[in-house]
């Protein structure tokens, strides 16, 4: 999912960086109206546990592999604009310190796996949450099914961004990306939906902490 260098022609890698920019300026600003005494330690635990499970893989069929993303779990426990900086922190220091993920493509990452999953992945699981009468329920299968949805956008908009700077065409990038990562995404539901449902069993108090 980290695109590196050389993938994404430079005007694709420019609105990136740009989308990337001015949302990260906002995230910082939105963060810093509403940020609570416990948000803010759980903001760095959250950056530090995405980080460490993204350098863990999974096999999935035909020999390729996936990791957790992690965007949906860090909107549903921060708001989606604490989860973008959270997101923006791992993909920084991925990118500058392991190489995973180019510089120039930065933007476009932020973009794909911060971005995107977390505000589609937060309305999502909302939206399903709550038309589950018991909470647990509901925050297992909203969660589960808004981290998978998010792992395809996210795949979405990278193959979009591939074809539009010409490396494949979207009729090849497009199944290849979104039908690996559909599997990809089962993972990611099922880990998401775990750490949450252990969330409302030992500390639910965090799951009140972000409502807007």
């Amino acid at each position: 999912m980290h695109i590196p260098d050389g993938f994404i022609s430079m005007p694709v890698a420019a609105v990136g960086i740009a989308l990337a920019a001015g949302s990260v300026a906002y995230a910082v600003k939105a963060t810093n109206k509403k940020m609570g005494e416990k948000q803010i330690p759980l903001m760095g635990v959250l950056a530090a546990f995405i980080f460490a499970a993204q350098m863990l893989n999974f096999p999935v069929a035909g020999g390729t592999s996936g990791h957790l993303i992690g965007a949906a779990l860090a909107a549903i426990l921060l708001g989606p604009w604490s989860g973008v900086l959270v997101m923006t922190c791992v993909l920084i220091v991925q990118s500058l310190v392991f190489q995973d993920g180019g510089l120039l493509a930065l933007g476009a990452n932020i973009f794909n796996m911060g971005i995107v999953p977390c505000f589609v992945g937060y309305y999502l699981y909302r939206g399903i949450a709550s038309l589950f009468p018991k909470r647990k329920l509901g925050v297992m299968v909203g969660s589960g099914l808004a981290a998978w949805f998010t792992v395809v956008m996210a795949s979405v908009a990278c193959a979009v961004e591939l074809a539009i700077s010409g490396t494949v065409p979207l009729r090849v990038a497009l199944p290849a990306m979104a039908g690996v990562h559909a599997l990809i995404g089962i993972g990611e539901g099922l880990i998401t939906a775990a750490v949450l449902a252990l969330v409302l069993a030992t500390r639910a108090d965090l799951l009140e902490l972000q409502k807007a």
